[in-house]
C-alpha cells in the first residue's frame, strides 16, 4: 500500500478514499429509473436514459461522449440536478485522470502527492463551478419543495463532488472538509427519511470508514466537525449502496476496490474488478488494476495474466492516455517478472517505463525493482545506486512503503 506522512490532516484519508471512481464517471444520483423513484414525464425519462448511457461510456472510458450524453440529458430536462452533477463529476474526472490518478494504489495512503497541489486546470475551474453551483440550487429547491430523502441525496451529493474538487484538484482541506460535513448530513438526513435508500449510504460510509482510518487526534477532531466513524458499519454501507440498484452503484464498486485493498480482502477486491470488467469491457484500466491488485496479494502469475491482456488492450486503443500511464504499466508488469524470476524481461520493461513521464513515486519504485535485478545478479554498488534514486524519489512523493521497502533492502546489501 502507498501511505504519506501527512497523518495530522484532518479528514484528508475520507476525502482520498471516496474519490476511488478510478478514471471512470462517477455517479451521484438516484432519480433514475432503476432507484425506484417515479419518473412519470416523457423528459424526465429521456433524461434518464441519456445519463445511463453518459456513465456507461464515461466507465468505459469514452470520456468526450459521456459529456456530450450528459449534455443531451441536461437539454433533455433542465430541471434536473442529476445531469449536472454528473457533467461536473466528468470534468472533475478528466481532470484527474490528465494528472495519473488511474488505480486504487493512488487512494490507498492520503493522496497528498503534489499531482493533486497544482490548481484547477485552465478552464475547468468556471465550467465545473457552472454546473455544480446549478445541480446545487435545483437540489435546494427540491428540498424546499417535499420533505422527501431524493432532494437531500441529490443535495448532499453534489456537496460531496465539491469536497472531492477541493481536495484533489485546489489542494484545499478547508474547502473539501466543509463540504463533506454538508454532504455526510444531508445523506445521513436522506437516511432518516427513508431507511432503504442504501445509495445515500455510499457518502455516509465512505467517510465513517475514512474517519475510522485516521489518527486518534484528527479523529476526535473530525467527530467533532459532525463526520462519525466506524469501520465496520462504513463498510456494510458501501457494500449495500454497491448492491442497490441505482447510479450510485459502479462508484461504490470501485470504492469497495479501494477499501479492500486497504484491508487486505484481495479475494474480494479482484471480484469486483472481474465483474467491473464484464460490465466496462473497453476500461483497459480495471485490467491494469486486476493486475496491481494480484501483485499486492502476492500472486505474479495472476498479475501477468491480467497485464498482459491489458497491454494488448493498450496497444490497440487510439484513445488518450492518462498522464504516466505508460510508466505505470511497465512498473506493474516489471515488478511482476522480477516475482517471476523473469529477470532480462523485467529489466527491458522496467528501463522501458522510466523513457516517460511519471509520478515520482511511480518512477522510486522502478528503480527498488532495478535494484533487486542488480542485488539479484551480484552488483552491489548498482543496487545501492538504485536503491538510493529509489529512497529520493518515493521521499519526493511522500511514499512511505517505498521508503520502508528500500531501507530494508538496502541493509540486505550492507550485510
Amino acid at each position: 500500500m502507498r501511505a504519506t506522512s501527512d497523518s495530522h490532516t484532518v479528514g484528508a484519508t475520507a476525502i482520498s478514499v471516496f474519490v476511488a471512481a478510478v478514471a471512470a464517471v462517477a455517479g451521484q444520483g438516484s432519480y433514475t429509473l432503476s432507484a425506484g423513484i417515479p419518473v412519470t414525464s416523457p423528459a424526465a425519462v429521456d433524461a434518464a436514459a441519456l445519463r445511463h448511457r453518459g456513465q456507461a461510456l464515461g466507465y468505459n472510458l469514452d470520456r468526450e461522449e459521456a459529456l456530450a450524453a450528459f449534455r443531451d440529458a441536461i437539454a433533455a430536462d433542465p430541471s434536473d440536478p442529476a445531469a449536472y452533477r454528473l457533467t461536473a463529476a466528468a470534468l472533475w474526472i478528466g481532470a484527474l485522470f490528465e494528472r495519473g490518478a488511474v488505480t486504487a494504489e493512488d487512494y490507498l495512503g492520503q493522496a497528498r502527492s503534489d499531482a493533486n497541489r497544482q490548481g484547477p486546470p485552465p478552464g475547468l475551474e468556471s465550467i465545473f463551478r457552472k454546473n455544480l453551483d446549478r445541480a446545487m440550487a435545483l437540489a435546494e429547491e427540491r428540498c424546499r419543495a417535499s420533505c422527501s430523502a431524493d432532494g437531500h441525496v441529490q443535495l448532499g451529493a453534489a456537496y460531496g463532488y465539491q469536497a472531492t474538487y477541493a481536495a484533489t484538484i485546489e489542494g484545499s482541506l478547508v474547502g473539501s472538509l466543509r463540504a463533506a460535513r454538508r454532504a455526510y448530513a444531508e445523506h445521513q438526513r436522506a437516511l432518516d427519511l427513508d431507511p432503504a435508500r442504501k445509495d445515500a449510504g455510499l457518502i455516509v460510509g465512505m467517510y465513517r470508514y475514512g474517519v475510522s482510518e485516521l489518527p486518534l487526534a484528527a479523529r476526535l477532531i473530525a467527530h467533532i466537525a459532525g463526520l462519525g466513524g466506524g469501520r465496520e458499519r462504513g463498510i456494510r454501507m458501501v457494500e449495500e449502496a454497491a448492491s442497490y440498484p441505482s447510479e450510485v452503484r459502479t462508484n461504490a464498486r470501485f470504492s469497495l476496490i479501494v477499501i479492500y485493498n486497504r484491508e487486505g480482502r484481495f479475494d474480494d477486491a479482484l471480484r469486483v474488478v472481474e465483474r467491473l470488467q464484464q460490465e466496462y469491457p473497453r476500461n483497459r484500466l480495471l485490467w491494469l488494476e486486476a493486475g496491481s491488485t494480484a501483485l499486492r496479494a502476492k500472486r505474479p502469475e495472476q498479475a501477468r495474466r491480467a497485464l498482459e491482456h491489458g497491454l494488448e488492450m493498450l496497444a490497440s486503443d487510439t484513445r488518450p492516455k492518462a498522464f504516466g500511464e505508460l510508466a505505470r504499466w511497465g512498473y506493474y508488469y516489471g515488478a511482476t517478472l522480477v516475482a517471476l524470476n523473469a529477470d532480462q524481461a523485467a529489466r527491458r520493461a522496467l528501463e522501458g517505463a522510466l523513457t516517460g513521464p511519471g509520478h515520482p513515486w511511480v518512477q522510486g519504485r522502478i528503480h527498488t525493482e532495478l535494484g533487486k535485478l542488480a542485488e539479484r545478479a551480484g552488483y552491489r554498488e548498482r543496487a545501492l545506486d538504485e536503491y538510493r534514486q529509489a529512497t529520493r524519489l518515493c521521499t519526493a512523493d511522500n511514499d512511505d512503503v517505498c521508503v520502508k521497502e528500500v531501507k530494508n533492502l538496502t541493509v540486505g546489501v550492507h550485510r
